[in-house]
């Protein structure tokens, strides 16, 4: 029988263990260096490693994720003063319930049936006039794993913005290539290239 992508994600972070380092993705804390907290919504957070460094910040976090054991890594991780809000939710068909002043989705990218696309354009349309979304996906594979899966169709900075959709009310901050240094399975030092957008929506 097919799994659902909820008993996948499930059954993934619950057999495996702790799946993340639980650092915040590289890309998010570069490219809000200097940004003004305000509340965000971190799509797909997994353990919440973007979504405690957000909190402590100074960010409203609110957390969303397929998989509730996920979560509960997370949330044993939260400190008193940490403003995150966890919840377990299918981004398939969860609509936000507010508008945000960041809406962030690292690395949304899935073994199973995932309607990115149609994710990511209701991200856009749940950034708050004045704020920012941010969408940071994997550009290709590490060299390691080509032979182990099918190279997937990952979309360039571009082809993300296009896919979005956006009226003429936004400005594009951050859309770019961008290497990141990683360890191989060998423990080797190598590099994986992100792509990174970041936009803004105009007040």
């Amino acid at each position: 029988m097919t799994q659902s992508a909820a008993e996948y994600w499930e059954d993934r972070y619950a057999t495996r263990g702790r799946t993340w380092s639980g650092r915040v993705n590289a890309a998010l804390e570069r490219e809000l260096a200097g940004v003004a907290p305000g509340t965000a919504l971190d799509l797909g957070c997994g353990e919440g490693g973007d979504a405690l460094w957000l909190a402590r910040n100074g960010w409203s976090v609110t957390a969303v994720d397929i998989a509730p054991t996920a979560l509960a890594v997370g949330a044993a991780e939260q400190q008193p003063g940490d403003d995150v809000t966890w919840v377990a939710a299918d981004l398939a068909s969860w609509e936000p319930p507010a508008r945000y002043d960041l809406v962030s989705a690292c690395f949304l990218h899935s073994d199973v049936e995932l309607p990115r696309e149609a994710i990511l354009r209701r991200a856009a349309d749940a950034v708050a006039e004045g704020g920012q979304l941010l969408i940071v996906g994997h550009a290709g594979v590490p060299h390691w794993a080509e032979h182990e899966h099918d190279v997937p169709n990952l979309p360039t900075p571009d082809e993300v913005i296009s896919s979005l959709e956006l009226d003429d009310g936004w400005t594009v901050l951050t859309s770019a290539l961008v290497e990141r240094p990683v360890t191989a399975p060998d423990g080797t030092a190598s590099t994986i290239v992100d792509a990174v957008v970041r936009l803004q929506r105009a007040r």
